[in-house]
């Protein structure tokens, strides 16, 4: 088992978990309870022989098991190397990791102390009327399906021509990320993914807030009413004038300077390895990019107010 001094080091030390130990000991306060409750609901729901409680304790406790979780997801470091460092059993990382991971991804994205936000729709209605954020799809390369499945060409992304699995990112106007979506297959288009996750029903629905997007989204905007803003298209497609190829020009830089900060966004997700290539099962992709950005969230805002602060 990791002893009480590495523990200690690796909260205080911020390369290791990416978080400030004063956002460890806020998880370790929040989903603490919650993993306890759903360990007290599996012993209780299956017939047993002796009292709950009975038999051998948990040598591995709560706080290592979120550190196991965080060190995975930062630096995408494999369960044997964890294993060995905790000094516990593959299998027992595999478990802890399988346990804490989604209980981070329920969390939803940090954008004020006690705010969270966990549903697209709760973010357009905190960005509110006037509001602007940003929409983008980022990909992350996974392994090629088996042989023989009906599906396996989905995973096969038209722009990369690699087998990934894609997240809609949503971001501020200064590219604090605020939602990430479940994944889907690395073949469907951004402005599908979008689509499927009712983007178009809730913004006509809802306060007319403007997002921008790039060319990907493109028929959005008539969708919403203006509410999605693409780079302009271009009417002379041969032999165009010089004055509209300026022009053209000027506004397509205008658009990309404005959007560009959700590029930083996602730049700072796939700081997080797990992000730069997974190794593992596809069903566990969707938990990982939204445990993700509620990590990330969560340190940005408590940056952010201590900041302030200061």
């Amino acid at each position: 088992m990791v002893g009480a001094g590495a523990r200690e080091l690796i909260v205080a030390e911020y390369r290791v978990t990416g978080l400030s130990s004063a956002v460890i000991a806020e998880l370790v306060a929040g989903v603490g309870p919650l993993w306890q409750e759903l360990h007290q609901a599996r012993l209780t729901s299956r017939p047993r022989q002796r009292a709950v409680g009975a038999g051998a304790k948990h040598k591995f406790v709560f706080i290592d098991r979120l550190l196991a979780t965080l060190v995975s997801l930062r630096h995408g470091t494999t369960h044997d190397v964890l294993a060995c460092w905790f000094g516990v059993d593959r299998s027992t990382i595999t478990r802890a990791i399988g346990e804490v991971r989604p209980l981070l991804a329920q969390r939803g994205c940090t954008v004020a102390r006690g705010i969270r936000l966990r549903t697209l729709a709760e973010v357009i209605e905190y960005l509110g009327a006037g509001g602007t954020s940003i929409i983008d799809g980022t990909e992350v390369r996974v392994r090629r399906p088996a042989a023989g499945r009906k599906d396996r060409d989905k995973f096969v992304s038209g722009k990369t021509k690699q087998n990934a699995v894609k997240s809609m990112v949503v971001t501020d106007a200064e590219g604090r990320v605020l939602f990430c979506s479940p994944v889907r297959p690395g073949s469907c288009a951004d402005i599908t993914q979008a689509r499927q996750l009712g983007l178009a029903q809730l913004l006509a629905d809802g306060p007319f807030l403007e997002v921008l997007a790039d060319a990907g989204y493109q028929g959005m905007g008539a969708q919403t009413g203006g509410r999605v803003l693409t780079p302009p298209h271009r009417k002379f497609k041969k032999n165009a004038p010089a004055w509209y190829e300026e022009r053209h020009e000027q506004q397509r830089k205008a658009h990309s300077s404005r959007r560009i900060r959700v590029e930083h966004g996602i730049a700072h997700l796939k700081n997080w390895r797990a992000l730069a290539r997974h190794l593992g099962r596809r069903e566990h992709m969707s938990d990982i990019v939204q445990a993700i950005a509620a990590l990330l969230s969560h340190q940005q805002t408590a940056t952010l107010d201590h900041g302030l602060r200061a």
